[in-house]
């Protein structure tokens, strides 16, 4: 029976505790079935991209206190880029790579970037060693390339934000639908570099106030281009956000629209670059406030 009735709190309530209920179903069903992502895919997959995807976390992930949407285009033919994160108590931790070169030899590099960044976060080490563990493994086993990144800790509970920038784009911080800032430039060499420079990486912090988004990228969203050769660049990147921010649009929505807008603006629907993009976001709850006054 359809009805064009308003919902009440009770049936909403029922409706949002069916749908956790329907996808941790098919989250579960996924690992024990090819059936969905067969259902899902309108193309045959590539190795690399294959690789890749089965590498990365859900595409959002929401908690009263934060929240993470990535986005990861080509979808059936991707290399090098990747995005990870994970809640270990207070602490949201979010990774962006974006390995040299392109196809398997990419995506292998990529694998053993985020494997290496899962076992040192894991081992409880800091901001810093997990850089340095990460980049000993890129370079002993891939000893002509590198991958840049992005390495964040946000404490959700104070919004202190700490990170390593290593060759990587920076990312915007975006507070009441309008850019305040790009967050200093690399703060360390690309993973795989480091024995370049120094064996030490500096830590910048940043502090969040409630509401605060931010914006992690690779350089393929920006370096979309027309046939003219212009690129998309990081102002046209910063005023759709800031748009998407400002009519409210949910994070998932705002990244897909991102791509898309991309994609349009370059007038093909292959990009020449992996584009990948995470969008954190804080915004405490109550139990909270006491601390925030």
């Amino acid at each position: 029976m359809q009805t064009t009735a308003p919902l009440s709190a009770a049936v909403v309530e029922e409706l949002r505790e069916l749908a956790a209920v329907l996808a941790e179903i098919l989250v579960v069903r996924q690992r024990s079935s090819d059936a969905l992502e067969r259902t899902r895919r309108r193309l045959p997959m590539q190795i690399a991209a294959e690789i890749i995807w089965n590498l990365l976390p859900p595409l959002t992930f929401a908690t009263g206190d934060a929240a993470v949407s990535g986005i990861l285009e080509p979808c059936y033919d991707v290399g090098g880029d990747a995005f990870d994160y994970t809640l270990n108590g207070d602490v949201l931790h979010v990774a962006v790579f974006d390995a040299v070169g392109h196809g398997i030899a990419a995506s292998a590099l990529t694998a053993l970037a985020i494997a290496a960044y899962r076992n040192a976060r894991r081992c409880g080490l800091d901001l810093v060693d997990t850089y340095r563990s990460v980049d000993k493994w890129v370079h002993a086993q891939h000893p002509d390339d590198y991958v840049t990144a992005v390495l964040g800790e946000l404490d959700v509970r104070t919004g202190v934000y700490r990170r390593i920038s290593a060759g990587h784009p920076e990312e915007l911080l975006l507070r009441d639908a309008r850019l305040v800032k790009a967050l200093a430039g690399p703060t360390a060499l690309p993973l795989g570099l480091g024995y370049l420079g120094d064996p030490l990486p500096d830590v910048a912090e940043e502090m969040l106030e409630p509401g605060d988004a931010l914006l992690v990228y690779t350089d393929g969203v920006v370096e979309a281009r027309t046939v003219t050769g212009d690129f998309f660049g990081v102002e046209r990147l910063t005023e759709f956000v800031t748009r998407a921010l400002a009519d409210k649009m949910p994070a998932p929505e705002t990244m897909r629209r991102m791509i898309r807008e991309v994609l349009t603006y370059q007038q093909h629907e292959q990009l020449p670059d992996d584009a990948t993009a995470v969008l954190v976001e804080w915004r405490p709850s109550l139990r909270y406030g006491a601390a925030l006054d």
